[in-house]
C-alpha cells in the first residue's frame, strides 16, 4: 500500500513538472523543436528547386587577379613562413637559391602538380596558373 502511494505520488509530481514545462513552450517552438530536419527523396519525387538569386561575380573576377603577397599571407605563409614539412621558407635565400636556378617555369610546374608534402597548388586550389607564378615570382624576389 505504502508503494502504491508513493507511486502515485511520485506520478502525480512527474506529470505535473511535465505540464509546466509544456505549458512554458508555446506550440511554435515545439514545432520547431520537432520539425524533421531534412527530406527522403524517392524515384519518382518531384523535387522542389530553390528560389533563383541573382548571380554575383566572385571578388577575383571583379578585382582582377589576386597579387602574389596576397596569395602568399593567405593560403603560403602557414608552410612558407615557418618551413613546415620542409617547405622552404620565405625570406631563406640558402633555401631559395637552388630552385630560383631551375627556373620560374620549372618552380610553376612544381607548385601546379604539387610537390612532398604540398598538394597541388597547394593551398589554394583556386588559384589561376598566373596568380601561382605571381606568388612564386613575390617568394622568389624576397628571398634574395
Amino acid at each position: 500500500m505504502k508503494t502504491l502511494i508513493k507511486s502515485l505520488i511520485i506520478s502525480a509530481l512527474a506529470f505535473t513538472s511535465s505540464m509546466a514545462f509544456a505549458n512554458h513552450m508555446d506550440q511554435k517552438t515545439i514545432a520547431d523543436r520537432t520539425a524533421p530536419v531534412g527530406k527522403v527523396y524517392r524515384p519518382g519525387d518531384t523535387i522542389e528547386q530553390p528560389k533563383a538569386t541573382a548571380i554575383v561575380a566572385s571578388t577575383t573576377e571583379a578585382a582582377g587577379p589576386r597579387t602574389g603577397e596576397s596569395i602568399y599571407k593567405t593560403s603560403c605563409s602557414a608552410c612558407h613562413g615557418t618551413g613546415a614539412a620542409g617547405a622552404p621558407k620565405f625570406g631563406d635565400a640558402a633555401a631559395w637559391g637552388p630552385r630560383a636556378a631551375n627556373g620560374i617555369d620549372a618552380l610553376l610546374k612544381s607548385a601546379t602538380s604539387g610537390k612532398g608534402a604540398m598538394p597541388p597548388k597547394g593551398m589554394c586550389m583556386d588559384c589561376s596558373a598566373d596568380e601561382l607564378k605571381n606568388t612564386i615570382e613575390y617568394m622568389l624576389d624576397n628571398s634574395k
